[in-house]
């Protein structure tokens, strides 16, 4: 078993696992856990990286310069091994490099760092997608953490809700059986700027905002301490749990699964940008406690 890697402030601990430099634990000074239950009933993630791809391809595949490629949901960041650059008592960044195993299903050069940073109540998750080649490189990521829920405050599951930091008057996007965006949409849940958390909201999978105007939610029971998660560099995000689960997660996005009938290059995908010839491209997620 892979050893997680503990940084610590006065307010929280995290400890990351660097199998997909992905968060597994979050709690406070009261030794209270934030994250999921990981309970295998439902779901065994805690909070996966989401690179080169968001969501599901069609058919698995990607599609680059007339060639297919093998391209699993949410694509391989989750599952890989990263190295630990760079590591203090209360900050670590794990990078992984591209290798023969990654250009098999994404051909390209590219040096991903997730960096974990522990200051006061908040934690900062800062990801650079860095480009060492003289050519643009199509990438899509997203963050995917689930938050426990209830939290573990003494507040009832029922009293949980989530509460945009702007008005959200679009409609939301569909997913289809098959892990696609469907064509159709359906009205928004929220009344007001408000969320209240439901299992029967999430019957057909996610709620997935592609035009999200808030760069921040506050998260938790209106009486009790509160999470806000705060995504700046994100314009999707996608609110999801399994009904009767002891989690949620708000998921804040630069990438969308393929819509229905999408059979495009890569490049093209909606939610893909580019990294410009030898630069980088940095997407932040915090998350704090407020009390």
């Amino acid at each position: 078993m892979t050893d997680l890697v503990t940084i610590r402030s006065d307010a929280l601990t995290a400890a990351i696992n660097p199998i997909g430099a992905e968060l597994t634990h979050l709690r406070d000074a009261g030794g209270r856990e934030l994250m999921t239950d990981a309970d295998p009933a439902f779901w065994t993630g805690h909070a996966p990286i989401l690179f080169p791809v968001v969501g599901m391809p069609f058919e698995e595949t990607i599609h680059v310069d007339g060639h297919a490629y093998p391209m699993q949901k949410h694509g391989f960041a989750r599952r890989s091994t990263f190295a630990i650059a760079a590591t203090s008592d209360a900050s670590v960044t794990f990078a992984l490099t591209d290798s023969a195993a990654t250009r098999a299903s994404y051909p390209f050069a590219f040096r991903l760092e997730l960096t974990y940073t522990l200051d006061g109540a908040t934690l900062t998750v800062g990801a650079a997608i860095i480009n060492p080649a003289d050519a643009p490189l199509p990438a899509s990521f997203g963050f995917h953490p689930a938050f426990a829920w209830p939290l573990p405050y003494g507040e009832d599951r029922a009293a949980h809700r989530i509460v945009f930091a702007a008005d959200e008057p679009d409609m939301l996007r569909t997913i289809a059986a098959d892990g696609r965006i469907a064509a159709a949409r359906k009205p928004s849940p929220l009344t007001g700027r408000v969320l209240a958390l439901r299992d029967d909201l999430f019957a057909d999978d996610a709620l997935v905002w592609d035009r999200v105007r808030s760069d921040a939610v506050t998260y938790g029971a209106q009486a009790g301490p509160r999470l806000r998660i705060a995504f700046p560099d994100t314009p999707m995000l996608g609110v999801w749990t399994k009904p009767g689960a002891a989690y949620v997660c708000v998921e804040p996005w630069h990438g969308i699964a393929d819509p229905e009938g999408y059979t495009g290059d890569y490049r093209d995908k909606p939610g893909v940008f580019e990294v410009p010839a030898h630069g980088e491209t940095r997407i932040v997620m915090r998350v704090t406690l407020e009390r």
